[in-house]
C-alpha cells in the first residue's frame, strides 16, 4: 500500500504552529511584555480616537491599596475587561483609567502594625501614602497578567495631589449647594477604630445581648387617669368615656423592653405609636402598660400570663395618642422625669410598645427627638467608656455597664422579670468584626432631607431634596441585572444623612475654618477652600495638616480655627466622577457604566450616586452592572480558616489566565460564582475543545494567501455559503450577548458553535475535501475562504474573553506579530443570497444526517461495518424532501461521510430502518469495493488506473486531471 502521506500524490494534510497545548500559564508572560513593548493599548487608543459611535466609558470603581488581590478582584476586573473590548470590538473609544483607594484606616492600621503608633502624625501620612504605593504596584502587576488593558501607567490614585485637591473641590461645591451641615447626631461607632464609620463599613452579624424589661413610673398619676378616661376636645372640654378609673394609689408603670441595657443612662423618653392600641393591666400591686398585640407574650415573659385571660385584670384601653407628654421617671437617675413622646417608628414586631428613647443612641430616637425638642447628650467617650462623671456607670465600658445597670434595676425593683439573653442580627465594624456603638458626636453630615432651590431652564420652580433628586436619578438608570434598581431604591429611600467625616490622620482633610465659639463655618468658606486647595495641588494633603492659620490673613485667628476631620474614604471615591471622569480629556460625565460586586449598593454606587445628585443633579453613571461574590464548590464563603480559597495567582501559574477569564465569562454572574479546582478543570477542558477548533482552522489555512487564493461568494460549495450564513447568525448573537453583558451565553454559544456546528458537522465533512482535492482546486479554495472568513470571525469574538489565546491566532491568521486583533473591528462578511432557502435545504440534510449516523454507530457496534466509510446507504424522505433534495445527487456522500449515498422518495424504498423524524428511512450495507488508499472511500473504481492501482478514479482526477466536480459539499 502506498503512503500518499509522504510521495508525490500526497494529502493535503494541516500544518501549524499554533500548538494543541497552549501551555498558558508559562507563555502568557511573554504576550504581557510584548503588549506592553508594542504599546498596544496605546495603538488601540489611537485607532479609536474620534469614533464616530463615540465614547464607551467605563469608570473603575477603585479597589482599595492594601493586600494582594483575591479572587473577587480578580472576577471584577475581568469583567470590565471583557465589556471595555467588547465596546472596542464594536467600534466604540473606549478608554479604560484604572484607579486606586488610598486613604483611610486600613491602611493606618497597618502602618502601626509595622512601624508603632508613636509616630509624628506627618511622618506617619508618609509612611501611610509609602504603603500605598508598594501595594498599588503589587496589585497593578496581578491585574496585568489577568490580561486586563488599561492605561496602568496613568492610572488615578486618590492620594495624587491633585485628586486630593478636587476632592476638597467636590466637597466644596455640595457645600455650596446646600447639602453640608454640623451637628451632634449619632453615628455608627467602632471603638477599635477609634472613629465614625459610614454605612458600607458596616456588616450585619448575630450577637449575643442581655434583654430586659424596664420599668418607667408615672409621675402624675391623677393626671394619667384624667387622660385615659376622657377626651379632649378642641375648646379643651373633656368627655368622660365609660371606662374604669383606677386606684390612684397604686403605682402606674410603663414597661420598656431593650437589648442594649447600657444606653439607659442616656434615655431621654419613652415612645409609644400614636395609632397602636394600649392595655392597662392590674397585677396585686401596681398597673403595668402594654401594647395590646404584645400583651400576652410580655405577661408570659413576666410569669403574669394566667391575668391575660381576665377581663376583671385587663382594666382599659386607649390609644397611644392619648398619653402624649404624660410624664415619668427614670429608671435609676431619680432627679430625671422622661416624657412619653410618639412616633410612627415604634412597631408591635418584639417588646412592648413602648420604646425607650435615646437620642444619643439611635437614628429613630434622634429623629424622634428632634420633633420633641430633647437634649442630644451623649455621656459615652471615643474609646466606648461613659465618661467619669456619670452616675453609676462612670468609667466603665458600655459593655461591661450593662451588667452594673441590670443589677441596679433588680436592686430597685424596676425589672418586670429577670434579665433574659438573645441572639439578634446587631451592626459589626466590618475591618475588626467587632460590635459597634451609636453614639453622638460632633460631625459634619450630608443631608438627604435638607431642602434646596429646584431649577427648571434656568428658573427656580420649588424646592426640593436630595433625596428626591437621587430617587429620581435611580429611575433613569439602567441596571444589569434589573433587581438592582429596587435594591438601590429602597436604600436611598430609608437610608440617613451621611456622616462625611472622621477623626483621622491618613485622609483628604476638611480645609474648613470655624467659629470657635459658634462652630460656623467662615464667610468666606468657598474661597478659601481653594486657596487651600491650590496649596493642596503642589504639596498634597501635608499643605493643610501643616498649615498655620496666619498664613491666611482672611481668617481672624483669634476667632477662627482649623477643622481637624478627614473625609469619609467612600467620599474620596464617591467622586472620582469629579476628579477623575471630569479631568481627564479622554474620559467623559457622565460615565456609560458603573461594575461592581452587590455590596456596592451600600458603598460606591450609593457614595457616587450621592455626590453626583448634590453637585451635577443627576447620577454619574447611565447604568449599574453588579455582579456576586465568589464561592467555593460547595457555595460557601471563601475563608481562609475554611482553607478554600482559590487565589487567582495561583490559578494563572497552574492554568493560565485565560482559563480564568473564561470561568468567569462562563459563570452566570448575576448570582454567586462557583469555583473549585473540579470546575477550572471542567473549564480548561472547554477550552482545549475551542483550541483545537481554532488550530484546525489554522491548520488547514496554512497554505491560503486571502488576497490571492480567496474565491467570490458565487463560486462556493453550497455547504460553504451554508456555513458562511451559521457563523454569521453565531456573530450577531454574541455580539448581542456583549451588548446585553450576557457573557455566559456569548460563551455557551461559542462553545456550542465549536464544538457541534464546526466540529460535529461542517469540519467533520469538511476533511475529506480539504485533504484529498487538488491544492488549488475551487472545491479547496472555497473551503478554506469559508474557513479563513470563520477563523476571522472567532477570533475576534473570543478576543474579549480569551484575550492571549485570539492574539496568538490572529498572528499567525495575519502573519503580522506587529497587529494585534484589537486594533480591528467585528468580522464583515460577505454577502450570501437565498439565506432562508439554504437553512431549509441544510436543516433537512443534518436531519437526515443525523438519522443516518446513528443508524450506522449502531451497525459498527454490532460489527457489521468499521468507519462509516465502509457503509453504502440508500435514504427514503417524503417526496416533497425528496424534491427539494434531489439535486446533491452524488454530494450526499460526502454529507453522510459514506462511500456511497442515494437519496429516495419514500415509495421508492422499503428500509430496514425508519426513524421517526419525519419518516426517514436508512438502509445501509458494507461495500463490497476496494478501499482507496488516498481518500479511503471503497469505490468500484479503485484500481481501474493502471499506473496507479490502490486509489480511486476521483482521487487520480483530482492528482492528475481537472479535478472531482462538486456543487453542494
Amino acid at each position: 500500500m502506498t503512503d500518499y502521506k509522504n510521495t508525490k500524490y500526497k494529502l493535503n494534510l494541516p500544518e501549524t504552529p499554533f500548538p494543541m497545548r497552549g501551555d498558558l500559564a508559562k507563555r502568557e508572560p511573554a504576550w504581557v511584555k510584548a503588549w506592553q513593548d508594542k504599546k498596544i493599548y496605546e495603538r488601540i487608543r489611537k485607532a479609536r480616537k474620534d469614533s464616530p459611535k463615540g465614547k464607551f466609558i467605563l469608570h473603575d470603581g477603585p479597589p482599595y491599596a492594601n493586600g494582594d488581590i483575591h479572587i473577587g478582584h480578580a472576577v471584577n476586573k475581568i469583567l470590565k475587561d471583557i465589556i471595555v473590548k467588547a465596546k472596542t470590538m464594536s467600534g466604540f473609544d473606549a478608554p479604560y483609567v484604572p484607579g486606586w483607594d488610598c486613604h483611610g484606616l486600613p491602611i493606618e492600621l497597618m502602618v502601626e502594625k509595622t512601624h508603632g503608633k508613636d509616630i509624628p502624625p506627618a511622618k506617619f501620612r508618609e509612611l501611610c501614602r509609602t504603603y500605598a504605593a508598594e501595594q498599588i504596584e503589587r496589585q497593578k502587576a496581578d491585574f496585568i497578567r489577568l490580561g486586563v488593558l488599561g492605561d496602568w501607567d496613568h492610572s488615578y490614585l486618590t492620594m495624587d495631589f491633585k485628586t486630593e485637591a478636587d476632592i476638597m473641590r467636590a466637597l466644596g461645591k455640595i457645600y455650596e449647594n446646600g447639602y453640608v451641615y454640623q451637628g451632634s447626631k449619632p453615628v455608627h461607632w467602632c471603638v477599635d477604630c477609634g472613629s465614625a464609620l459610614a454605612e458600607a463599613e458596616v456588616e450585619y452579624e448575630d450577637k449575643d445581648s442581655p434583654a430586659i424589661d424596664v420599668k418607667f413610673e408615672v409621675v402624675d398619676r391623677k393626671d394619667f387617669w384624667n387622660k385615659v378616661t376622657g377626651r379632649v376636645f378642641a375648646d379643651g372640654e373633656r368627655i368622660p368615656l365609660s371606662v374604669r378609673r383606677g386606684d390612684e394609689s397604686k403605682p402606674v408603670y410603663f414597661v420598656v423592653w431593650t437589648t442594649t441595657p447600657w444606653t439607659l443612662p442616656a434615655n431621654e423618653a419613652v415612645c409609644l405609636n400614636p395609632e397602636m392600641d394600649y392595655e392597662i393591666i392590674q397585677t396585686s400591686d401596681q398597673y403595668i402598660v402594654l401594647a395590646r398585640d404584645l400583651r400576652d407574650a410580655a405577661l408570659k415573659r413576666y410569669g403574669l400570663d394566667h391575668l391575660a385571660d381576665s377581663s376583671i385584670n385587663i382594666f382599659t384601653n386607649f390609644l397611644g395618642t392619648n398619653l402624649e407628654k404624660v410624664v415619668l421617671q427614670h429608671p435609676f437617675y431619680l432627679e430625671r422625669k422622661v416624657p412619653i413622646i410618639l412616633g410612627e417608628h415604634v412597631t408591635a414586631e418584639a417588646g412592648t410598645g413602648a420604646v425607650h428613647t435615646a437620642p444619643a443612641h439611635g437614628l429613630d430616637d434622634y429623629a424622634v427627638g428632634m420633633r420633641y425638642n430633647l437634649p442630644v447628650d451623649n455621656p459615652v467617650g471615643d474609646d466606648g467608656k461613659f465618661y467619669a462623671k456619670i452616675p453609676l456607670v462612670g468609667g466603665q465600658s458600655v459593655w461591661d455597664a450593662n451588667k452594673t445597670i441590670i443589677e441596679a434595676l433588680a436592686a430597685s425593683g424596676n425589672l418586670m422579670a429577670p434579665a433574659a439573653r438573645i441572639t439578634h442580627s446587631y451592626p459589626h465594624c466590618w475591618r475588626h468584626r467587632t460590635p459597634v456603638i451609636f453614639r453622638a458626636t460632633h460631625q459634619w453630615f450630608i443631608g438627604m432631607d435638607l431642602e434646596t432651590d429646584k431649577w427648571y431652564m434656568g428658573e427656580k420652580i420649588g424646592k426640593e431634596t436630595l433625596r428626591d433628586v437621587a430617587e429620581y436619578a435611580v429611575g433613569r438608570t439602567e441596571f444589569f441585572p434589573a433587581w438592582g434598581q429596587a435594591r438601590l431604591e429602597a436604600m436611598i429611600k430609608n437610608r440617613p444623612d451621611w456622616c462625611i467625616s472622621r477623626q483621622r490622620n491618613w485622609g483628604v482633610p476638611m480645609p474648613l475654618f470655624v467659629h470657635k465659639e459658634t462652630g460656623e463655618p467662615h464667610p468666606d468658606t468657598l474661597a478659601l477652600l481653594e486657596k487651600v486647595a491650590l496649596l493642596v495641588e503642589k504639596q498634597g494633603i501635608e499643605a493643610w495638616f501643616g498649615l498655620d492659620i496666619k498664613h491666611f490673613p482672611e481668617v481672624d485667628a483669634t476667632k477662627y480655627k482649623k477643622v481637624t476631620d478627614t473625609l469619609d474614604v467612600w467620599f474620596d471615591s464617591g467622586v472620582t466622577h469629579a476628579t477623575v471622569l471630569k479631568q481627564r480629556s479622554e474620559l467623559q460625565f457622565p460615565a456609560s457604566l458603573y461594575l461592581e460586586g452587590s455590596d456596592q449598593h451600600r458603598g460606591w454606587f450609593q457614595s457616587s450616586l450621592l455626590t453626583g445628585c448634590a453637585i451635577e443633579g443627576r447620577a454619574p453613571y447611565e447604568a449599574l452592572l453588579t455582579h456576586g461574590f465568589v464561592v467555593d464548590g460547595s457555595g460557601k464563603k471563601m475563608s481562609k480558616s475554611k482553607g478554600n480559597v482559590v487565589a487567582p495567582q495561583k490559578v494563572m501559574d497552574t492554568y493560565g489566565a485565560d482559563i480564568l477569564r473564561l470561568w468567569v465569562a462562563s459563570t452566570d454572574y448575576s448570582g454567586e460564582l462557583t469555583i473549585s479546582d473540579e470546575i477550572l478543570k471542567r473549564v480548561a477542558e472547554s477550552y482545549r475543545r475551542i483550541r483545537n477548533t481554532l488550530r484546525f482552522l489554522l491548520a488547514n489555512l496554512a497554505d491560503f494567501d486571502a488576497a490571492k487564493d480567496m474565491l467570490p461568494v458565487e463560486q462556493w460549495l453550497e455547504i460553504d455559503r451554508y456555513a458562511l450564513v451559521l457563523v454569521q447568525d453565531l456573530q450577531n448573537e454574541v455580539r448581542a450577548d456583549y451588548e446585553n453583558y450576557d457573557f455566559h451565553l456569548a460563551v455557551q454559544k461559542l462553545h456550542h458553535f465549536c464544538s457541534e456546528e464546526l466540529g460535529a458537522f461542517y469540519l467533520d465533512i469538511l476533511k475529506d475535501r480539504l485533504y484529498t482535492a487538488g491544492e488549488v482546486s475551487q472545491a479547496r479554495r472555497s473551503a478554506q475562504t469559508v474557513l479563513w472568513h470563520i477563523m476571522q470571525s472567532l477570533t475576534k469574538l473570543f478576543a474579549p474573553i480569551i484575550s492571549f489565546t485570539a492574539d496568538e491566532a490572529w498572528n499567525l491568521v495575519t502573519n503580522d506579530p506587529d497587529d494585534h486583533v484589537l486594533l480591528h473591528g467585528w468580522h464583515a462578511f460577505p454577502e450570501v443570497n437565498n439565506q432562508v432557502a439554504l437553512h431549509i435545504r441544510w436543516s433537512n440534510l443534518r436531519k437526515i444526517r443525523s438519522v443516518t449516523l446513528k443508524f450506522l454507530e449502531d451497525l459498527r457496534t454490532e460489527g457489521k461495518i468499521g468507519s462509516s466509510l465502509q457503509a453504502e446507504v440508500d435514504i427514503s424522505v417524503g417526496e416533497s424532501t425528496y424534491d427539494s433534495l434531489k439535486e446533491i445527487g452524488e454530494d450526499l456522500r460526502f454529507v453522510l461521510i459514506t462511500s456511497k449515498a442515494t437519496l429516495h422518495a419514500a415509495s421508492e424504498l422499503n428500509s430496514s430502518s425508519s426513524s421517526d423524524l419525519e419518516n426517514i428511512g436508512v438502509l445501509a450495507v458494507a461495500s463490497i469495493h476496494s478501499k482507496c488508499d488516498r481518500c479511503w472511500h471503497y469505490r468500484a473504481d479503485v484500481g481501474s488506473h493502471a499506473d496507479h492501482p490502490t486509489i480511486c478514479g476521483r482521487c487520480v482526477s483530482n492528482l492528475f486531471d481537472t479535478g472531482e466536480p462538486r456543487k453542494y459539499a
